[in-house]
């Protein structure tokens, strides 16, 4: 394999790239808006029946309840991935996410229409979740099928690089509609995210219907080499993918919440922080994550997956307690570099390098299924869960932080172990399948 598109030259790699960044943008950006959301509005207009401390729990349980969805998400359109092809399934999963979000924007409050509000609230959750299970990974699978084979964690990188810029945009636009008084804000301010996320995707859409399928696809499909049932494959031939794919999502994936979704909530209901003033921190803080992801991505291509990804893991468990202190400074710029160190280095470092490292770590007929779907089982897991019981945690220790670091630290030495017990990948080749029952064994 040469790794480039057949038939076409760089303005078409270019364009392989964007259409996987742009795709991972709207997905993130609608699941930080929705967790944006939980954290300062969903507990007021749809729980109002509750004190605000419980209301703010129930808010984040449905945040969860999205990735509930995710698993099973993965497991269907990664089942039609590696059966029908990589392209076709992210056309469906761009449209299922984006068109939930969306539709949320809409759903009236508790006072409008009672207990029919939550319900739909969290139908278009689980909608959103069942979607992003496969959009993800299918973005990643797609761009770093196309790359170089020196170049698969630059072109990997193009996701992540999108989720930040999905994240930025989201922080950016609620700070925005965070300055309307207060009124507005609740009545339909905070709406208007969700109907922006419709011009993104009309954006992905076009850039999707104009792509070819991946040349690792296409030559399976010639060979006549796709599998009937390519989870349970995977699960049979690849355990040990499987383990380690679910354990590095830990840090990466929990942290990718609490760092810079549930510390809103933190800094504004606990340490007296403006909204504003949080969003803005948060909006920094991707950028950093934004500039940093290619820079580790990179640097994965020269010295390994699991140097970069296990030593970012190890950061966060030695910053988790600092990273509390500096929010408790009651300096506004401490704040911000507090946030930015934690998602710039530590977030960054595990998230650059991960896009090409799941997708190495499976044989091209499994790849979708395999990836989409234990990648989803961590987030059950490891993000799903991860702001209620931070928040759970909170009200335990009497508003004191210091049981959240732990936890912090926990989530990161998982992570931490399982990519130390993971193979080295980034100079596999992408386009072999593994021999045999102890496949997940030979690429040590």
């Amino acid at each position: 394999m040469t790794g480039t598109v057949q038939g076409s030259g760089k303005q078409s790699l270019a364009r392989v790239a964007f259409a996987s960044g742009i795709g991972s943008c709207l997905e993130w950006y609608d699941f930080f808006i929705y967790g944006t959301a939980a954290a300062v509005v969903f507990n007021v207009l749809f729980f109002p029946e509750l004190d605000p401390a419980t209301g703010t729990l129930v808010a984040f349980a449905t945040f969860g309840v999205g990735f509930v969805a995710r698993p099973l998400g993965g497991l269907f359109f990664g089942h039609f991935g590696d059966r029908i092809g990589r392209k076709n399934v992210l056309i469906a999963t761009l449209l299922l996410v984006g068109g939930a979000t969306f539709l949320i924007g809409f759903v009236p409050g508790y006072d409008t229409i009672g207990i029919a509000a939550p319900v739909l609230l969290v139908l278009f959750r689980l909608l959103q979740g069942f979607g992003a299970g496969a959009e993800y990974g299918g973005a990643v699978i797609y761009a770093v099928e196309h790359a170089p084979p020196d170049r698969r964690g630059w072109f990997g990188s193009w996701s992540p690089m999108g989720v930040s810029l999905g994240t930025l945009l989201a922080s950016g636009v609620f700070a925005l509609v965070s300055t309307l008084p207060e009124e507005q804000f609740l009545s339909w301010g905070w709406r208007v995210p969700f109907w922006v996320s419709i011009v993104l995707v009309g954006v992905g859409l076009y850039l999707r219907l104009n792509l070819a399928e991946t040349p690792v696809f296409a030559q399976a499909r010639e060979r006549r080499d796709v599998l009937r049932t390519p989870i349970v494959h995977a699960l049979k031939t690849q355990p040990r993918s499987f383990v380690v794919v679910i354990g590095a999502r830990f840090a990466e994936n929990a942290l990718g919440y609490l760092f810079p979704t549930w510390s809103i909530s933190y800094l504004s209901n606990s340490l007296g922080y403006s909204r504003t003033t949080a969003l803005i921190a948060v909006t920094i803080a991707t950028c950093a994550q934004f500039v940093m992801v290619p820079v580790w991505s990179i640097l994965s291509d020269r010295i390994g997956r699991r140097p970069v990804y296990a030593g970012a893991a190890l950061f966060c468990a030695l910053f988790a307690y600092p990273y509390f202190l500096l929010l408790q400074s009651g300096s506004t710029p401490v704040v911000v570099f507090a946030m930015a160190a934690a998602v710039g280095i530590g977030v960054a470092g595990m998230f650059g390098p991960q896009a090409a490292y799941f997708t190495e770590l499976f044989g091209p007929r499994v790849r979708y299924s395999g990836f989409a779907f234990a990648r989803e089982l961590g987030s059950i897991l490891a993000g799903g869960p991860a702001p209620f019981l931070a928040s759970l945690l909170l009200v335990w220790a009497g508003g004191t932080p210091w049981a959240v670091a732990g936890y912090m630290v926990v989530l990161s030495l998982i992570t931490f172990a399982a990519v130390l017990w993971g193979p080295e990948t980034y100079r596999s080749d992408i386009m072999a399948e593994p021999v045999g029952p102890a496949a997940s064994r030979e690429r040590s």
